[in-house]
């Protein structure tokens, strides 16, 4: 019986139920996990409760020192949890690598920056009055992750959730809880007290949702997924006026002009389009190309997607992997047949892989579309599937038009050599983060979060913790 349900330090099968967790890359299942109910939930809220004001007043240093730990033993265990991560996500193993050592980053960060929580001193202007701020963990804090990173988004908001001195229940997502419990196994390893971290996995998020937004000790929410569950979770979070972050949606341009390094422009979006099989929220999404350059970008680029390897995530030549299921497969082939309905031309791929062992799992061909227009949906909405549609533009003005003309505000990328450029599409595209001639600007160290409809707050960097602290104003009289 599957027992990965972490509640006050116990691993338990809570109800007893349990839930298959299967490879998308053949269908076959890698193993199960307890299906948790709203009781459990109940329980794991319980018992972060019970634990917060022991963990909130603990020294911040010691709080480091449990995160400092748990990142040594990410990093030793870096393997074993990249196949893991591979055997639920369908990534390639490379990809997974680099992920396990990406999300122990945000944990060493995070117990970095757990001693540098400063208050401040206001200058007073009345006499006899003495101003402070402080700055005081939130309490109860419920993190739901997705699974296009079973690791990097537990780590992204578990770590620095603990080191603000917040207690923490997890519900990973339900197609790939098993990386989550080997986290927080590692993490009790490390040596969290009891109920300073609790981990809920199920089958049915709805519940555990609604367990979470009801219960008024959970005071902060911080989620990653689509717009449209986050807005629920705005709804839901109403009647108790709990904290939120939230990183939703996205519907990245990519944008290359004439004077762009044609070579590294079309490497840059070889990467940040097909890493994960373009799964990732901040992929490029619409690629616009300046006119004069738009044939020979859209061969290039071409030239290297078609040297693209699919195959499953563990072999080592894989740069391809599986989309997380059926449903995802399908919706990325709506989108380019819809695309092709209205006048795209596919240049490489357009559809699943189907041949030998592929055909047992979800894969979808690397795919160039040209001649993408803006009422195609691959353009409007976020495919989430290896699709790359590039459409041409003649100026400037034009291609900063088309690259805001959307609800999402995540990621944007532009390639050019025009330092001026630089700075005036910095300041002028509406997005949280900028990939200046960069197709990878996440990282540890810096915030990451949307404009708009892509999300409120920030992760990463010194940004992190303050998500996880309430202001407190004191005003002394002596």
């Amino acid at each position: 019986m599957a027992k990965t349900l972490l509640i006050r330090g116990e691993w338990s099968a809570g109800s007893g139920r349990s839930f298959a967790v299967r490879n998308p890359a053949t269908g076959e299942s890698v193993g199960e996990a307890s299906d948790a109910g709203r009781d459990d939930a109940l329980s794991a809220i319980h018992a972060a409760h019970e634990a917060f004001p022991a963990w909130g007043t603990l020294p911040a240093r010691d709080r480091a020192a449990v995160l400092l730990r748990w990142n040594l033993l990410l990093l030793s265990r870096q393997e074993d949890l990249a196949r893991t991560l591979v055997l639920e996500n369908g990534k390639p193993i490379k990809e997974a690598r680099t992920e396990v050592a990406y999300g122990a980053g945000f944990v060493e960060w995070s117990a970095e920056e757990a001693k540098r929580v400063y208050g401040e001193t206001i200058p007073h202007s009345i006499p006899g009055k003495r101003h402070f701020v402080l700055k005081q963990p939130v309490g109860v804090t419920a993190a739901i992750s997705p699974w296009n990173f079973p690791l990097a988004m537990v780590t992204r908001k578990v770590a620095p959730a603990l080191a603000a001195g917040c207690t923490v229940v997890l519900k990973p997502a339900e197609q790939t809880p098993l990386t989550a419990v080997r986290a927080f196994e590692l993490l009790q390893e490390a040596g969290a007290p009891p109920g300073v971290a609790n981990l809920v996995t199920s089958s049915d998020p709805a519940a555990i949702g609604e367990a979470l937004l009801g219960d008024p000790r959970v005071r902060k929410i911080t989620f990653t997924g689509s717009t449209e569950v986050g807005k629920l979770l705005m709804r839901g979070s109403a009647d108790h006026v709990k904290k939120l972050s939230l990183e939703l949606g996205g519907c990245a341009p990519f944008l290359v002009f004439a004077d762009a390094d044609l070579d590294k422009a079309a490497e840059g979006l070889l990467w940040c389009k097909f890493r994960n099989a373009g799964q990732t929220c901040i992929c490029a999404n619409r690629v616009y190309v300046e006119e004069p350059v738009y044939e020979e970008f859209l061969r290039r680029f071409t030239e290297r997607v078609r040297t693209l390897k699919v195959g499953n995530g563990l072999s080592e030549e894989s740069q391809i992997g599986p989309l997380i299921d059926a449903a995802a497969l399908a919706k990325t082939e709506e989108h380019v047949a819809d695309a092709v309905r209205r006048g795209a031309r596919v240049v490489c791929g357009g559809k699943r892989r189907s041949e030998g062992d592929l055909a047992r799992g979800s894969f979808f061909e690397p795919t160039v579309l040209a001649g993408a227009t803006a009422d195609m949906r691959c353009m409007a909405e976020e495919t989430f599937g290896p699709v790359a549609p590039l459409a041409p533009f003649r100026t400037e003005e034009e291609a900063v038009r088309l690259a805001n003309d959307t609800r999402f505000g995540l990621a944007a990328y532009f390639y050019t050599r025009d330092v001026s450029r630089v700075v005036r599409l910095m300041e002028r595209l509406e997005y949280g983060i900028i990939g200046a001639n960069d197709p990878s600007p996440a990282v540890p160290q810096a915030p990451f979060g949307g404009f708009k409809e892509s999300g409120l707050g920030r992760e990463g960097g010194r940004y992190a913790l303050e998500e996880f602290l309430e202001v407190k104003h004191v005003c002394l009289g002596i």
